[in-house]
């Protein structure tokens, strides 16, 4: 009996034909070859945490508060943040972080069943929000002002979130290995 032969650490998280994330276009509009590659990541970070509850408010190595969970809600502030607020200029307050609590996205992430949910829910609303806001821009020149970059652009803050998730989809890769030992892309 021979054993299978070795796979890269990349191959091992989901196999090819039951992988769920979209594949961006690599040629074509702007928007669409942004949106493709965001939306890759956003699937990135829900796959990690995939078939996990409880689990999922398992810290990182201590003293850190680093979990998935507070990825999940770190990202949910991000999307709400730059979309909501820069961009459509709403008055939309952070759902988790205070003045007082500035990381309560991550410290205050429990592994309580209505905290997960609720995480999820945020989210994914997010999430929704700023592709309705994206697919009825009239351009990737729509500009918001914020405090810290001045004017954006949505094709600046589209790359900027690509960025946010992919750092941050670094973290969950380390995170779920912890957890469960699952790792790969």
């Amino acid at each position: 009996m021979t054993s299978p032969s070795p796979r890269r650490r990349a191959e091992m998280f989901v196999d090819a034909d039951r992988d769920p994330r979209p594949t961006a276009p690599a040629t074509g509009e702007e928007r669409a070859v942004l949106l493709g590659v965001l939306n890759g990541q956003r699937a990135t970070l829900e796959l990690k945490c995939a078939g996990l509850d409880a689990e999922l408010a398992a810290r990182s190595v201590p003293p850190s508060t680093l979990s998935l969970l507070g990825l999940v809600r770190h990202l949910a502030e991000v999307e709400r943040r730059w979309f909501r607020v820069v961009l459509a200029g709403q008055d939309a307050p952070p759902r988790y972080v205070t003045p007082e609590h500035p990381d309560a996205d991550f410290d205050q992430a429990s592994a309580d069943p209505a905290v997960v949910a609720e995480a999820w829910a945020a989210w994914r609303a997010e999430v929704a929000f700023a592709e309705r806001f994206t697919a009825e821009a009239p351009s990737l020149d729509v500009e918001g002002v914020d405090g810290w970059r001045g004017t954006v652009s949505l094709r600046w803050v589209l790359i900027h979130l690509v960025e946010e998730y992919a750092r941050h989809n670094g973290h969950a890769d380390l995170l779920r290995e912890c957890v469960d030992g699952a790792v790969g892309l």
